[in-house]
């Protein structure tokens, strides 16, 4: 965690009253912002969020599905609490969304994902990490048109799920929507990160300072 981090929840204090989708702004509990480690190496960025997620404020909390990936980040180590906390304590690692609200009854649309785009662009920048986890094919998609050199359509999580994806900068690892993950591909994304990721040197994707 960086040396003036004060708090895992929305630790550059983006807008919590945005407005700019009226749509999602009128039945929205909350805008959910990313959490987690300012200066992580690894962001893992979904969709938007669920309703667990709108509960607790918290990206990837609150439901099965977020456990699932709860889990999967104490297993690598980034996560010192249980899989079903709502407020995990997390070290090197960042969660986000492409849309911060969550309408009940639809998915966010390619217009929304656009408008909420400069918070996670502004994420990014200030983050600079080395992996980005797309978590479902149209995070991954999303991450597609501006970090590869891949048509954005050529991608599907389920054939991408625990591979590495060099980018423009980054590197991209795909992870299929958790609640759509067996526990094989659970394990599989794990394994993919502990044996092919940590052990060499990915900060040689980019020139990062050291920490």
């Amino acid at each position: 965690m960086t040396a003036h981090q004060e708090t895992l929840t929305n630790p550059f204090n983006m807008d919590e009253d945005c407005r700019n989708c009226p749509a999602l702004a009128d039945c929205r509990e909350r805008v959910v912002h990313g959490y987690g480690d300012a200066g992580a190496e690894f962001v893992f960025v979904g969709e938007g969020p669920s309703a667990g997620a709108e509960a607790t404020g918290v990206p990837f909390t609150g439901d099965p599905a977020g456990e699932r990936v709860q889990r999967i980040l104490g297993e690598l180590g980034f996560s010192r609490s249980p899989a079903d906390s709502p407020e995990p304590d997390l070290q090197n690692v960042y969660l986000t969304y492409l849309s911060r609200c969550r309408h009940p009854d639809r998915d966010a649309t390619d217009e929304e994902v656009r408008t909420c785009e400069p918070f996670l662009n502004a994420e990014l920048r200030m983050i600079n990490p080395e992996i980005i986890v797309p978590v479902g094919t149209r995070a991954l998609r999303e991450l597609a048109i501006e970090y590869t050199t891949r048509a954005p359509e050529s991608f599907d999580a389920a054939d991408e799920h625990a591979t590495t994806v060099r980018g423009r900068g980054f590197e991209l690892v795909p992870m299929l929507l958790p609640e759509e993950q067996t526990d094989e591909q659970e394990t599989a994304f794990v394994e993919h990160l502990t044996e092919n990721v940590f052990p060499r040197d990915y900060r040689q994707t980019k020139g990062r300072r050291s920490r």
